[in-house]
């Protein structure tokens, strides 16, 4: 062992360095210019070795050995008559082993002051290049690059199974006018966990902390970051992202989307009810809806979260896929296969609040990094979790990099942004004197306004073709309107409204039904005011609700058909439509997280039937442009009979761009059949009755038109022309105009 030396430094810096608690490690431990400028000297600090050589890199020559000046484990040295930097290695001796290693304090900082720049101004959109960590090489020499933010921190320190968790280790280099800390670790390589450990500015140690940029992380319950891997994944959907690019006006398309919760869809019976993973997801979910006719699959949320139940709503690794369905590359692998059978994946994006599990960025560094310091802006009441500030340009840039992160590096095609509602307003689920008011006393959320506007703005450019797509649950104005006529930018905006009156009207007994008539029309008063989705989502089956077709009244004859009524009547109604998975073969039972979807109910023709109407209405929805072109221009849809109350009857035409073939759409909302009702029609000609509800096929009682009716020269209800129809009960009808 070396005898133990004189250091240079003084007592207390010496202290510093044994206990974590030095400012500028970097200045005092690697390579350095000797005091008196005569020559090099070197410091390391590696607790329990015995001895230490400087080793030359370029000829692989000992050049000094290293003098023990404390018994922890500092060690410190003149480099001979070494005189300018040179790269070196160190063989430590740690008395049984003898091990050849890089020092980590010998490399320079990584960081690009543009990139630094434009993280604190909140522009910087491709954090993920370069924060976080980043297998590379460095001089020749393999290990991975730590970057995170921690501005208030006293120190940063990278731990793990390299360093025995031992935060004395690898302390980080800090930047004090930006407030990152980075250090490059030689040796360290994918696959290896970490975490940071973190001290105050008063020195307490906080509970070990996931990178907030983590790729990829453990599994619950364990919540370590995971360095991840360095070969790019080999995608083959380029035609898929090049037709994207120029697709401009999804406005103008069929969208129907299959919302899926990826833990509960279906679970392998061969591992005893354990989760299917992403590749086998691939297999089985894909064909599926390939093969009932959606265009999208939409995903709750996919990034990492410590809490099954919160079903990924209160997420940590914001960058990570769940580690529950696999490795990142697993999930690309199901994009991509989504994309080589010709569907979109839409993923659900929460970044309107965080969880305040211990290991992620709740107080990262003992201030409110990330979060407001004021819990009248900060918390929110209803799910207890924290709240990001907008108002920082740090924030902005981690979550506008996460946008683009998802859509450049895993191809998804568009997120759905959800509770923007939460976002919105300052005293969003809160009484009087428990919120602030923004500079104007009002109760607008001005930075998360701007926020907003920018994520849509940048991801519409970055990537044309796209979606952003808004969960907003209330009147706020032009929501899904562009950001230079005054809106939020966004595609898209959920029809809530629509959801909640037209589910309250079809719970009702269907005797009731003429009493509330307005529920299924008033809808039609605002329709066109934003660009909508109508949405039977995971939130209407879910907390004592009741699956969709328990909500429908009536014995169970009447409840399948009231559902495929419905069905009808959604599929018709202007708007995209999205319906989570179950919905699709009338789950009987409420949406469970925790077990597959009820399969074995497909054995019973009424479920059975259900799904083939879905496939149907899909199928007629993307064929027939008058029920898609124009779901957001109130040119595609005209009223034919909206107040027959009486008999709860709905009759409605749906048109094209053009105008050239017209839709009619009857919807029947009692078990009454009506028969030689007369159907006002804007042209002569034949009527082909493309999908009736009540149809045999779909479990109805098949009562219908014998495939097409002729309209008569004789006007009726404002139009030129009609029909004479027999409409089935508790039915939607669907006739599609014939040219001659």
């Amino acid at each position: 062992m070396n005898s133990r030396a004189i250091s240079l430094l003084n007592n207390e810096e010496i202290d510093a360095i044994l206990t974590a608690r030095c400012d500028d490690v970097f200045s005092r431990l690697g390579m350095h210019e000797h005091p008196t400028g005569k020559g090099l000297i070197a410091r390391v600090f590696l607790p329990g070795a015995a001895g230490v050589d400087v080793i030359a890199s370029k000829d692989n020559k000992k050049v000094a050995s290293l003098a023990l000046v404390d018994e922890v484990g500092l060690f410190e040295g003149p480099l001979g008559r070494r005189r300018k930097p040179f790269a070196y290695h160190l063989r430590v001796d740690f008395g049984n082993d003898t091990v050849v290693m890089e020092d980590p304090y010998r490399f320079p900082s990584l960081l690009n002051d543009d990139d630094v720049y434009l993280f604190g101004e909140g522009t910087q959109e491709r954090l993920y290049q370069w924060m976080g960590a980043h297998p590379r090489q460095i001089d020749g020499v393999d290990g991975t690059s730590f970057v995170i933010w921690a501005p208030d921190a006293g120190r940063v320190s990278v731990v793990g199974d390299f360093n025995g968790w031992d935060g004395r280790r690898h302390v980080m280099r800090k930047h004090p006018a930006s407030g990152l800390w980075e250090i490059f670790l030689p040796g360290v390589s994918q696959g290896q966990v970490y975490k940071f450990e973190i001290a105050t500015r008063s020195g307490e140690i906080l509970p070990l902390k996931a990178d907030p940029l983590a790729y990829a992380m453990q599994g619950s319950p364990n919540t370590a970051s995971i360095i991840p891997a360095t070969q790019p994944y080999k995608w083959q959907d380029d035609s898929w992202m090049d037709a994207r690019k120029t697709t401009s006006n999804h406005y103008r398309q069929a969208v129907s989307i299959y919302e899926v919760h990826l833990g509960s869809w279906r679970r392998s019976v061969e591992r005893g009810g354990e989760y299917l993973s992403y590749r086998e997801l691939a297999e089985q979910l894909v064909p599926y809806v390939i093969d009932l006719g959606f265009t999208h699959i939409q995903l709750m949320p996919v990034s990492e979260y410590p809490f099954d139940g919160s079903w990924g709503y209160q997420p940590i690794g914001l960058y990570a896929p769940t580690s529950r369905f696999g490795t990142p590359d697993d999930f690309r692998f199901f994009v991509d296969r989504c994309h080589r059978e010709g569907i979109a994946v839409l993923a659900d994006w929460v970044p309107g609040h965080f969880p305040t599990d211990e290991h992620g960025i709740g107080r990262l560094d003992g201030s409110c990094a990330y979060e407001h310091e004021d819990i009248r802006k900060g918390f929110h009441p209803d799910w207890n979790t924290l709240i990001y500030n907008y108002g920082r340009g740090e924030v902005v840039s981690y979550l506008l990099s996460n946008a683009m992160y998802w859509l450049e590096q895993f191809h998804i095609d568009g997120l759905r942004v959800d509770a923007v509602a939460s976002m919105l307003y300052l005293d969003y689920s809160r009484e009087e004197g428990e919120w602030l008011p923004n500079v104007h006393g009002g109760r607008e959320n001005l930075e998360a306004i701007e926020f907003l506007k920018q994520v849509n703005s940048r991801v519409y450019f970055n990537h044309p073709g796209g979606m952003m797509i808004a969960e907003e649950s209330t009147a706020w104005p032009g929501v899904s309107r562009p950001i230079e006529q005054g809106g939020l930018g966004f595609g898209f905006k959920w029809n809530m409204g629509w959801m909640n009156d037209s589910l309250r009207y079809m719970e009702r007994d269907p005797v009731h039904r003429q009493y509330h008539h307005h529920e299924m029309t008033f809808s039609l008063v605002y329709s066109f005011s934003e660009n909508f989705i109508l949405p039977l989502s995971h939130d209407e089956v879910v907390h004592g609700k009741g699956s969709l077709l328990h909500k429908m009244p009536g014995d169970d004859w009447q409840k399948f058909a009231n559902l495929r009524a419905f069905y009808g009547f959604m599929w018709t109604h202007p708007g995209k439509k999205l319906l989570f998975m179950g919905g699709e073969f009338a789950q009987r039972q409420e949406w469970n997280h925790d077990q597959s979807l009820d399969w074995h109910l497909l054995d019973d023709p009424m479920h059975s039937g259900v799904r083939n109407l879905i496939r149907d209405l899909n199928h007629v929805y993307r064929e027939l442009p008058a029920l898609h072109e124009l779901d957001c221009d109130g040119r595609g849809f005209e009223w034919v009979e909206s107040e027959n109350a009486q008999q709860s009857v709905l009759v409605y035409l749906r048109k094209d761009e053009a105008g050239a073939a017209p839709v009619l759409v009857v919807v029947n909302l009692t078990p009454t059949v009506y028969s030689d009702y007369k159907l006002g029609v804007p042209l002569p000609g034949h009527y082909r009755e493309r999908l009736n509800t009540d149809s045999q096929h779909y479990g109805g009682s098949n009562i219908g038109n014998r495939g097409s009716l002729l309209a008569v020269d004789e006007a009726c209800h404002g139009q030129p022309c009609h029909l004479t129809a027999s409409i089935p009960p508790l039915a939607t009808v669907i006739f599609s105009w014939q040219a001659p």
